[in-house]
């Protein structure tokens, strides 16, 4: 008999672990919202023009959306055309040209995988979608041990190869698949930053899914603020306050989108080295950085290490990182040291 298990995944207006805190308006401020949907998540968009700077906001989201399909249609699992379809569909041993987008994007994953060991690692897919968090969402049983088992010997990111040029990629197995979804979309926020100061507009924030760039103030010289969640399912409540100013941010937590059988939580990230969910104390790790999708990627890496070993990481690595880590009913902060200044830096 199949076991049906039930799946639960909670959206709000910011998806993710991530909230833009908008604070108390003046008779001078002049933000602009743009919002809409990308990437099966949504994206807002906070302009604040000079005074004297006049924007059209129809054009500005027409090139928004347009930016962000493009990426969508090269990056997605979910559309069969995308470069990352077909190179899932690709025979094993050979090269596929692939688009140089896109290949910024495997390039960047393979070396966070290289620096992490393989903690981060974009040939995980066919466990995701085994596990239910992909394309191919499978809500009536448990994935088989002996799946599982089976896949794992064709994961790992040193079963991929990466040709810049001509840009193309090849597998050692058929069953290797990609998945970009933890790293594409801090490359969306990056991408989009840039298409705002091709267009001259220098203040901003860019949120998709949780992940953010920041870009000069706001009017009258304030900074934009974030808010870091505390990890409460069903509840939405700021953890922490945090002043950023032409910065990346992103947050990688397992209790947003989880699902839940015979009483015991499975969280959607998944360890390339065992198969299964993880299950450490570490519920959110953010990641402060100059690149969106380098610090989306890391947030991924350092939560699959879990608590202890990914602040050593961290701190090997000069990051900046923030985690809250679950002990009895409450949580612990933990944080490396170039994380401090934003901490001094919180808004009371």
């Amino acid at each position: 008999m199949k076991r049906r298990f039930l799946i639960i995944v909670v959206l709000f207006i910011v998806t993710g672990c991530i909230i833009y805190l908008n604070q108390t308006k003046t008779s001078g401020d002049r933000l602009i919202t743009l919002a809409g949907t990308t990437m099966g998540t949504s994206y807002h968009i906070k302009l604040a023009p000079a005074e004297d700077q006049k924007l059209n906001e129809a054009s500005i989201k027409s090139k928004v959306d347009a930016r962000l399909a493009g990426i969508d249609s090269k990056m997605s699992t979910y559309k069969e055309n995308s470069d990352v379809s077909h190179f899932n569909t690709y025979v094993a041993g050979s090269w596929m040209p692939i688009s140089a987008e896109t290949m910024i994007v495997v390039n960047a994953a393979q070396e966070v995988s290289q620096l992490s060991h393989g903690a981060f690692d974009i040939t995980i897919g066919n466990l995701v979608n085994l596990w239910g968090f992909g394309p191919t969402v499978n809500i009536y049983e448990m994935p088989d041990a002996n799946v599982i088992k089976s896949l794992l010997p064709e994961v790992g990111y040193n079963k991929l190869e990466v040709r810049l040029s001509p840009p193309g990629l090849r597998k050692s197995s058929d069953l290797v698949y990609l998945d970009l979804s933890a790293i594409a979309k801090g490359y969306a926020v990056d991408a989009i930053a840039k298409l705002l100061t091709d267009n001259n507009i220098e203040n901003f924030l860019v949120e998709i899914g949780g992940e953010i760039v920041t870009h000069g103030h706001k009017q009258q010289q304030k900074p934009w603020v974030v808010g870091i969640e505390t990890p409460i399912a069903g509840q939405r409540s700021v953890r922490k306050r945090l002043h950023l100013a032409d910065v990346a941010m992103a947050t990688s937590g397992d209790y947003r989108n989880y699902f839940e059988h015979e009483g015991v939580r499975y969280s959607h990230t998944i360890d390339p080295a065992t198969g299964y969910p993880i299950k450490h104390s570490l519920v959110s790790v953010t990641v402060i950085d100059q690149s969106c999708m380098r610090a989306d990627a890391l947030a991924t890496a350092i939560m699959v290490m879990g608590p202890d070993k990914g602040l050593g990481f961290a701190e090997k690595h000069q990051l900046a990182i923030f985690m809250l880590v679950k002990q009895g009913d409450h949580f612990i902060e933990k944080y490396s040291r170039l994380f401090e200044p934003y901490l001094n830096k919180e808004e009371n």
